[in-house]
């Protein structure tokens, strides 16, 4: 499935007013964001908001970016996955993760992400078939990226820099699709932007499986704590004027990555459309 070279994450695209999300999708799809990404969040009706999604844009593929293994049966999503896709021209990525070991137990399982993992891909494998390359996976380490570029189109990394895309692309090799996620924050001031990064990614700091990545990918325990070091922040987050934001992106395709999704944070709330059009220059 072709995302083109850029997308759109947001959270507002699932919690916004459903008229202002209609209009502002199909606003997206006019100005030609290759796909729109939604995150899994706490569970709900995620085929239902994709579906408002994929109603509401003739063009651009819809990305569920990523919905939790615990939270969703795979029969449940197969069926919906099918009965979208059918109805929509294909237009739909159906993005998997494991989560952690708090959402495995309030499930009642233990948790053994590679294996669960596993399982789940073999019931969508079942009928209705979800194909390998209409769904991903939100894979960070490498035992999970490897199990992804088997089985599925490819990774979809959370907090990574254009070092982490060099490096799983290498893993990968050539074919999987690599869509990292990318935060953005539409401010020249240094202060300014790192404090909105903070506020948004500070929380997930304290994660253990999103801390291990970060280690992995070079930052310390320092860079850690406090919300993320100016180091991490600028690492992870483009911040500044959409050209600055344009060279973050610039070197994730460079790295190997196919398509990057960028997150707008830091601008208040609401549907961050100014930000959107502002960005819309990095679409072709």
């Amino acid at each position: 499935m072709d995302l083109g070279r850029t997308g759109i994450w947001s959270i507002e695209l699932r919690m916004a007013d459903p008229g202002e999300i209609t209009d502002a999708a199909a606003e997206l799809d006019e100005l030609g964001w290759g796909a729109l990404w939604i995150p899994g969040l706490g569970g709900g009706d995620i085929l239902g908001d994709s579906e408002r999604l994929l109603r509401a844009t003739r063009s651009t593929k819809v990305a569920i970016g990523v919905l939790s293994i615990w939270r969703h049966q795979a029969t449940e999503m197969a069926a919906g996955h099918t009965r979208l896709q059918d109805g929509y021209g294909r237009r739909l990525l159906l993005g998997l993760g494991v989560s952690d070991p708090a959402a495995a137990q309030s499930a009642g399982h233990a948790y053994r992400p590679l294996s669960d993992m596993s399982a789940y891909l073999d019931k969508l494998d079942q009928a209705p078939r979800v194909p390998a390359d209409e769904r991903l996976m939100a894979a960070l380490g490498p035992k999970m990226t490897e199990l992804a570029g088997r089985r599925t189109a490819g990774v979809h990394p959370f907090m990574v820099t254009p070092e982490y895309s060099a490096a799983a692309r290498e893993l990968l090799g050539d074919g999987p699709l690599l869509a990292p996620y990318q935060a953005v924050v539409l401010e020249r001031d240094p202060g300014r932007a790192r404090a909105a990064a903070r506020d948004f990614l500070g929380g997930f700091l304290a994660m253990d499986h999103y801390a291990r990545n970060l280690r992995r990918q070079g930052f310390t325990e320092e860079d850690l704590a406090g919300g993320g070091s100016d180091r991490l922040i600028d690492g992870v987050v483009a911040w500044g004027d959409v050209e600055t934001i344009g060279n973050r992106v610039r070197a994730h395709h460079q790295a190997g990555a196919d398509h990057v999704c960028l997150h707008v944070v830091g601008a208040g709330s609401g549907l961050p459309l100014p930000e959107w059009r502002e960005l819309a220059v990095l679409t072709r």
